[in-house]
């Protein structure tokens, strides 16, 4: 006799069937009418857990390699094709075309995923860790804050360069530029959003301010590590970076605090004009708008991340090939000579060509954000993929991953040409006719386009221009060659060994 145990198996078991079989006709229907075609796939020894697949992925980031190898399994098998790792299939790309659906042509199709999951506890509801109509709250919050005149206004930084320059020797002898330059982004993101700095090039250790860089340093990195676990986050607790993040929540809270303090009825009834003589003040404006102190301290956190790791890795990899290039080095030397040691306007900044050629080719060969991550919020497709010829749609579900790939698409011969690979910025020169459209993403694109990329720009050239009027050479001490040091952002492992020489 069937025991009941065996019944509701048998009941269990057929249910699960039919429901595959239900959902296989309805991808079958879906995949003809849209005229899919099967995807390349990656080679693996088996499809269902892929296993094999996961333990190399994380032999790469453990090694410190995955941008390099990522990069070579493109140059395997194509711009596009789908993988299976820990049971999930995920669709990796490097094409344009896709690229451009999935981040804007069928924007509304895809997602973030678990993204505030892993955000969370740091960086609660903001920007860059919610999506559908809390991000289009966000977004409308935040994007008024970043119009031209704030960009323009340079004043916010000359006072942070002139600490940085400050803390590099004259004497020739080795400095390491990568930490000031996270530390010099940290003072000016933070004297722009609280109106306030927290000096972290000048500050005492054990000051309130130092707490807070240390704080906002190790919660940070750990939400790095954090993203690669994913839905395994939950079971791993961290007792220093739960203190990490609530220091920092307390930090920003006293200021939020202080600053609501000061509004009377009359200030915060007032319409937010972003564009005004005095000095602008992010945390200012945002509060015309919302006095909801949560949501102040999560937009406040949310811009920071972006606004203080966007400028410091493009600094870094910057003089990181300068060091290395002294012909680039000579060529913006030159350049700069033109403000005979004037303090650099907007417009000085907007009119110099090397420089902004130099900016691109760092982004280019060495983008802040190497590679992303969309979810399918229902049954869609990608433009390309499919068939022999990979031009065919390919068929993604709901649920389903895509990841796409920066740093593969940014060396594409076919588009960057048979030199994509090396560092030139004359190739963004006017008469060379690059125009590389969804191909060149420093910065994203669609509607979630980085807000603050103009501010991140005109930050690191000013800082740049600033210190080419101070020091006339740049000599690289470190021997070691590149390697990643991927969090949020994209750094370098072994930093930015370096001796600046006085003019």
């Amino acid at each position: 006799m069937i025991s009941y145990l065996a019944v509701v198996a048998i009941l269990l078991v057929s249910y699960y069937v039919a429901k595959a079989i239900c959902s296989s006709v309805v991808a079958y229907r879906f995949k003809r009418a849209h005229g899919c075609q099967p995807e390349h796939k990656l080679p693996q020894s088996e499809r269902i857990l892929g296993l094999g697949f996961y333990f190399t992925f994380h032999k790469t980031v453990r090694e410190k390699t995955r941008i390099a190898a990522g990069r070579k399994r493109f140059a395997d098998n194509g711009p596009t094709f789908s993988t299976v790792m820990m049971g999930v299939k995920v669709h990796s790309t490097m094409d344009p075309e896709n690229i451009k659906a999935v981040l804007a042509t069928n924007f509304s199709d895809f997602g973030i995923g678990q993204r505030l999951r892993t955000f969370g506890p740091l960086l609660g509801k903001g920007i860059f860790s919610t999506d559908g109509a809390e991000w289009k709250h966000s977004r409308a919050l935040i994007r008024p804050s970043f119009t031209r005149s704030q960009v323009a206004d340079l004043e916010i930084f000359e006072t942070h360069v002139k600490h940085l320059i400050s803390k590099i020797p004259r004497d020739g002898s080795t400095i390491d530029l990568q930490p000031l330059f996270f530390q010099f982004t940290l003072d000016a993101a933070t004297e722009f959003l609280f109106g306030e700095s927290v000096n972290s090039l000048g500050s005492t250790e054990g000051s309130p301010q130092h707490r807070f860089g240390a704080a906002f340093d190790y919660a940070q990195a750990n939400l790095g590590r954090q993203g690669w676990i994913d839905k395994l986050t939950s079971l791993f607790v961290d007792s220093e970076f739960t203190k990490a993040c609530k220091f920092v929540h307390e930090f920003v809270d006293r200021i939020i605090d202080n600053e609501l303090a000061k509004k009377t009825p009359a200030d915060l009834e007032k319409t937010a004009t972003f564009d005004t003589q005095e000095r602008y003040i992010f945390l200012e404006e945002l509060i015309r708008l919302t006095q909801d102190k949560k949501q102040l301290r999560d937009e406040l956190l949310n811009i920071l991340v972006a606004g203080r790791d966007t400028t410091a890795s493009l600094l870094s990899h910057t003089f990181h090939v300068l060091s290395r290039r002294p012909d680039l080095y000579k060529k913006l030397v030159t350049e700069v000579s033109d403000l005979d040691g004037k303090i650099p306007t907007y417009e000085d900044i907007k009119s110099m060509g090397y420089l902004k050629n130099l900016l691109r080719e760092s982004l280019r060969l060495y983008p802040v954000v190497p590679g992303n991550a969309r979810f399918a919020n229902k049954d869609t497709t990608l433009p390309h993929g499919g068939g022999p010829d990979g031009l065919s749609p390919i068929y993604i579900p709901k649920g389903g991953i895509v990841n796409y790939s920066v740093s593969a698409m940014h060396i594409r011969p076919d588009i960057y040409g048979p030199d994509a690979t090396e560092f030139r910025p004359e190739r963004w020169n006017a008469e060379e006719g690059l125009k590389p459209g969804w191909a060149y993403l420093p910065f994203n694109g669609g509607p979630r386009i980085c807000v603050g990329q103009q501010f991140a720009l005109v930050e690191a050239s000013y800082t740049i221009v600033r210190m080419v009027q101070e020091f006339g050479k740049v000599e690289n001490r470190d021997e070691l060659p590149w390697t990643e040091k991927i969090g949020l952002t994209l750094s370098i492992d072994t930093g930015v060994k370096v001796a600046m020489i006085p003019v």
